[in-house]
């Protein structure tokens, strides 16, 4: 295989997908300049033209919904599902035929991630998509975007061709970043390499500053990235440190997955003016809140990303006969953005604020699982109470945030942030949370991930990662059976916090005894505040600080009935996933270990 002629960094976001790209060959004393690629895009009816960025919707349309060639690409004449602009601000009068959010259904594990269940509200006779299939649509539209532009029929300047960066969110566990994997390999792309959102954020600003990125940060730095998008809230501690007389970066923490971000925000926007509404004696029913939930998303980013805009007007299709025109008229004002925002997702709170826990439902909608609290500085609060200092075990406080994130464009919004996370300093404390500015929060990960392909090849400054959770196989103990209890089940751990990629681990405090010929089960376990559990470390009471994932399954060739005494090999990929293996103590035969994602099925929509 040829050399690659570019690094390209791909942010497959939840609300939008940027492209960058930089020469992959870089001579000596040259800066690498980074560019955004334009991704040609359907925006109207039979008009395609080229942005900065791929809104992350995926229209599949009725055969009446669009127009006869509306969909058209230069590369794909007759496609008939639409992906980008003209997919996201269609879908708001088609909200049932609109996919969105397809990257946060990939770590739903309430359904079958394979399974063609989007959209999820769509008529039965609608041709659906599974979550795979969607994020591998987007990537798809991507690659041959990118082979129109830039290769002509030069296989060698093809995406697939590329050394490609593809960003996820650092709190996606192993079965999702699998499932990211998979999509990209059925976009054509195998030859990627997984990164972790607030890392590449944080590598953007590293790039932007140049040089003198040291200026803007010192040992003992604390960095907290906190990264608010579409459908999730990401957090990340940096640590600055001191290594050979050079600052050296490392992460050291990474948050819970958080459905709460612009989704619910434009919700709650939506329900804001649907209340106004109905004050006025007009009440909007579940199909005209969703598309009006649409709506709510372009007058939000309108409003938060243009200075001066003071009111933005909404149009509501009618569902009855009575509404005159058919149409219903309403306004949503910057004050009322700014309100609902700040006061519902980032209240002022005190360090010792937890997300509260509502009573749940005895039945509920399944769908993604959003958040029961979007006080998204309740969950902050909560993030860095668990960064412990000193003997004392006191909170270590970050000292300075980068922002990162489309809801975080908004000044009120990062302001609030700095506040509450000042306020949470010991009295008398002089020292504020500082912000460290980012330049572009809209195309910063993308960027980020691209000079990530840089520090591999040696350009750059590299950030000390590893495994951003830790991970367990579920053991049962070893004890005589009793009436109506089952066996209690202790948590092994076989790949600690922080474990590098590329580095392989045997678990050697432990036998396993499997029988051959027939499926075997593990329990697969992961937990984001245990840190300092090493391979090998047994849990007994896991309950509370490790969480179930997934289940993983195999069935070991040999003859039925067969025990063959096994050991465990655990690897972190170069490409950013996790494999385990069982390994025959007898004669050193290998079997893997797959995730199986349809361990929690449930039906479709």
């Amino acid at each position: 295989m040829s050399e690659p002629v570019y690094i390209v960094g791909i942010d497959l976001g939840t609300t939008n997908c940027v492209v960058s790209y930089t020469r992959a060959e870089i001579r000596k004393g040259e800066k690498p300049e980074i560019r955004i690629f334009e991704i040609p895009q359907v925006t109207g009816v039979g008009t395609v033209e080229t942005r900065d960025m791929l809104p992350a919707f995926i229209l599949v349309p009725g055969e009446l919904d669009v127009p006869e060639g509306a969909l058209a690409l230069p590369w794909k004449t007759d496609s008939r599902i639409g992906i980008g602009e003209f997919a996201k601000n269609r879908g708001e009068e088609l909200p049932h035929r609109l996919i969105s959010s397809a990257k946060s259904w990939l770590c739903n594990t309430m359904v079958d991630r394979h399974k063609p269940i989007l959209p999820w509200d769509a008529p039965k006779d609608s041709t659906k998509l599974s979550p795979v299939e969607a994020s591998a649509a987007m990537l798809s539209h991507i690659r041959d975007a990118w082979n129109y532009r830039m290769a002509s029929d030069d296989e060698l300047l093809c995406l697939e061709s590329q050394d490609i960066f593809l960003t996820v969110p650092a709190s996606f566990d192993a079965v999702a970043r699998e499932l990211t994997v998979k999509a990209a390999e059925m976009a054509g792309l195998s030859n990627i390499t997984l990164l972790e959102e607030p890392q590449a954020a944080f590598y953007a600003w590293i790039e932007a500053m140049g040089e003198q990125w040291r200026d803007h940060i010192q040992k003992g730095d604390l960095i907290l990235v906190c990264d608010i998008g579409g459908g999730t809230s990401d957090f990340s501690l940096i640590r600055v440190s001191e290594e050979d007389g050079d600052l050296a970066l490392e992460r050291i923490a990474v948050g819970s997955h958080l459905l709460v971000g612009g989704d619910n925000m434009d919700l709650a926007l939506a329900y804001s003016v649907a209340g106004s509404l109905a004050k006025k004696g007009t009440r909007l029913d579940s199909w005209q809140i969703r598309a009006l939930w649409h709506s709510c998303r372009k007058a939000k980013e309108t409003i938060l990303s243009a200075s001066g805009i003071e009111n933005y007007s909404l149009t509501i299709l009618g569902r009855g006969s009575s509404l005159i025109g058919g149409t219903l008229k309403a306004e949503l004002t910057a004050n009322e953005v700014d309100q609902v925002i700040l006061d519902g997702f980032f209240p002022i709170c005190d360090k010792t604020a937890r997300p509260v826990e509502q009573q749940k439902a005895g039945i509920r909608e399944l769908g993604l699982r959003y958040e029961s609290d979007p006080a998204i500085t309740h969950h902050l609060a909560q993030f860095v109470s668990r960064q412990q200092s000193g003997e004392q075990g006191g909170m270590e406080l970050p000292t300075a945030i980068l922002f990162n994130g489309g809801v975080m464009k908004a000044a009120p919004a990062r302001k609030r942030v700095l506040d509450v996370v000042s306020s949470w300093m010991e009295p008398g404390s002089t020292t504020a949370v500082r912000e460290i500015e980012s330049r572009d929060l809209d195309l910063a990960v993308a960027r980020g991930a691209a000079y990530y392909g840089l520090t591999r090849r040696g350009e750059g400054i590299r950030i000390r990662g590893g495994l951003g959770r830790s991970y367990y196989i579920g053991v049962a103990a070893s004890l005589p059976a009793v009436p109506g209890m089952p066996v209690p089940m202790k948590a092994l751990c076989v790949a600690p916090f922080g474990m590098e990629e590329g580095t392989t681990a045997t678990v050697e405090t432990q036998a396993f005894v499997l029988v051959v010929g027939e499926p075997v089960k593990f329990d697969f376990l992961g937990s984001s505040t245990r840190h300092d559990d090493h391979i090998g470390t047994v849990v007994e009471d896991w309950e509370g600080g490790i969480e179930e994932i997934t289940t993983l399954e195999t069935t070991l060739e040999g003859e039925y009935g067969t025990v063959i005494p096994v050991s465990l090999e655990i690897k972190v990929t170069g490409v950013g996933t996790l494999e385990l293996w069982c390994v025959s103590g007898e004669d050193g035969q290998r079997w893997h270990l797959e995730f199986n994602v349809r361990e929690k099925e449930s039906v479709g929509a």
